[in-house]
């Protein structure tokens, strides 16, 4: 009989939890999955010992089957998506909050011993002076940074309430491979590069952001797993770098060729998106001895090299 413990991992076909479940395959851990497959690939697990549930976190019925008998969850599955939460809040709430309150209630009732929610830092405290630290005041100026900030509330108060240990890792701009469904501004542009179609940047592109590769990504959360940790709260995951749009696709422009990079146009800003974005990575590097190891040059020569050998 196997004495490994299980995570769960909601959204675990998806960008995040691929790469993820590649850092935490180790003996000791039996991973269980739960998607919905609507922006993940069942194939991309190939050749891993995953425990597949197809359902919905929308579906209390199918959360509790999945939590039950997990020890830790990692909670990625959402409608993560700026400018789709504006034309359709209504669906961003019912996924981010509904389906986070249908998972932290099966942890509770199933006895789950830590509970890591993904969460965002920019699109939470909305415009202001960076570097974003987790002490600023929400401000959140889409439905899609408040149904974070709402996920963030409810962790929050089940650690108070019921004991849950939860912890709110706000994740930066995350790229890497596997996002070929993400709608982020990098895995956007490498799949127009690859169809020869010209990139659009949304107003001047001197609005900033903080990009993360996924490989670092997944060390944090993996250490979120197992460290003393504040519970309750959050913590910011990100490179501590701000970059401008403009500087990151010279940066694209130098990892796939001049010769292969189609023309950039410029496109009026749109509603939602704050302007300046970088975070303070201190309270990662104090509890989780976070350190990213990837410089934007070398995580873009990486996810191109992966795009390029994409399965179609």
């Amino acid at each position: 009989m196997s004495l490994a413990i299980v995570y769960l991992i909601t959204g675990g076909a998806g960008f995040i939890g691929t790469n993820l479940i590649r850092r935490l395959s180790i003996p000791s851990v039996r991973i269980r999955v739960l998607d919905n497959l609507s922006a993940g690939r069942r194939e991309d697990l190939d050749g891993f010992d995953v425990e597949f549930v197809q359902g919905d976190i929308q579906d209390a019925g199918a959360v509790h089957r999945a939590v039950a008998g997990a020890r830790k969850v990692i909670h990625l599955a959402a409608n993560t998506n700026v400018v789709q939460s504006v034309a359709n809040p209504e669906l961003n709430l019912d996924v981010n909050v509904r389906g986070t309150f249908n998972l932290l209630r099966a942890s509770v009732e199933h006895g789950v011993e830590r509970f890591v929610f993904a969460s965002t830092g920019g699109a939470i405290v909305g415009d202001v002076t960076p570097p974003v630290h987790e002490d600023m005041p929400p401000n959140p100026i889409s439905p899609y940074g408040a149904s974070k900030l709402a996920g963030e509330g409810y962790c929050s108060a089940f650690w108070g309430a019921y004991g849950l240990p939860t912890v709110s890792l706000r994740f930066s701009n995350i790229y890497g491979p596997f996002s070929y469904h993400k709608g982020s501004v990098i895995a956007k542009f490498f799949r127009e590069v690859q169809a020869g179609k010209p990139l659009t940047i949304y107003g001047d592109g001197e609005q900033t952001r903080d990009f993360l590769f996924v490989g670092d990504l997944c060390q944090g959360i993996a250490r979120a797993l197992e460290a003393p940790l504040p519970f309750g709260g959050s913590i910011q995951l990100g490179s501590g770098r701000e970059t401008t749009v403009n500087s990151m696709v010279a940066l694209m422009r130098e990892a796939v060729g001049g010769d292969w990079f189609p023309p950039v146009t410029y496109a009026p800003p749109r509603a939602g998106e704050v302007l300046r974005n970088y975070v303070s990575t201190a309270r990662a590097e104090k509890y989780l001895d976070f350190s990213p190891a990837t410089d934007l040059p070398s995580g873009l020569t990486e996810t191109w090299k992966w795009f390029k050998g994409l399965r179609c």
